[in-house]
């Protein structure tokens, strides 16, 4: 066979398993161009292996008799700008997504390529975000659960067993399983980590042109030696979370000058 035979043979177009006398077949073969499509033949085979290892709690749920799972997960809790982000996803069972990972482990780029895989190939995906000015009225862990709570109820079709990054969500009229780390031992979970991280990452690039001088697009808000250089040089702008220190402390300094008279 002819190696572009041989390649379509190793990896065919509908994505089928190859047949394994071929697989036997091309390992017994000198030629180095069949070599590295067997190298990359076993590469896919890995990848494919730890993608499906992902769908553990999902299949426990199944057989369990829960046919439409949910993974929830949130980004941007820690930062001290813009909203924190939650995403719930409901993935068709066993559905490959090379790459898929919890999206800290992620280049942005791979994060933003899933993204797009998930928005495509997902039963259902919904994204809530919770401002700034909400964070600091009812606090971040609040706001995070409001979040969740509001992501969930916005998935049509509503899913029968729900999997969360590390809360627990009490008040669900469905059942739900806390796993710590989730995003990177749940499918769903690790799909609803991209999710919402590529969506407050965009959200925040935006907010870079609206307030260049913090430097958004770099830091994300996140407490970085240049973001708060920036916040003591210019202050906090609309964004800002005002109940995050040290921006709580700037806030209150700068209100007692002001009434002090000296800041009008």
């Amino acid at each position: 066979m002819k190696i572009k035979d041989i390649e379509a043979a190793l990896f065919p177009p509908d994505g089928a398993e190859p047949a394994q006398d071929v697989v036997e077949a091309c390992r017994l073969d000198a030629r180095q161009g069949v070599r590295r499509l067997v190298r990359r033949y076993d590469k896919e085979q890995a990848e494919r292996a730890r993608v499906a290892a992902l769908y553990a709690y999902e299949n426990a749920a199944a057989d369990e008799g829960y046919d439409i799972i949910a993974g929830v997960d949130e980004a941007g809790r820690g930062p001290l700008a813009g909203p924190v982000s939650v995403a719930a996803v409901i993935l068709p069972r066993g559905l490959f997504l090379p790459r898929l990972n919890d999206s800290k482990k992620l280049s942005a780029k791979a994060r933003e390529e899933l993204y797009d895989e998930i928005q495509e190939k997902a039963i259902a995906v919904s994204s809530v975000l919770v401002d700034a000015k909400t964070i600091d009225r009812i606090n971040i862990y609040q706001a995070t659960m409001n979040g969740m709570y509001e992501a969930i109820f916005g998935l049509d079709p509503q899913p029968k067993k729900v999997l969360i990054d590390a809360v627990h969500l009490e008040k669900l009229p469905m059942p739900e399983e806390s796993i710590i780390k989730g995003d990177a031992k749940s499918a769903s979970i690790a799909a609803a980590s991209i999710v919402a991280k590529v969506t407050r990452d965009r959200l925040m690039m935006e907010y870079d042109k609206a307030f260049p001088q913090y430097g958004f697009a770099q830091h994300k808000g996140y407490g970085t030696a240049e973001h708060i250089a920036a916040l003591r040089q210019y202050g906090p702008c609309p964004i800002h979370r005002q109940s995050f220190e040290p921006i709580r402390s700037m806030v209150g300094w700068m209100d007692d000058v002001a009434n002090e008279g000296e800041v009008t």
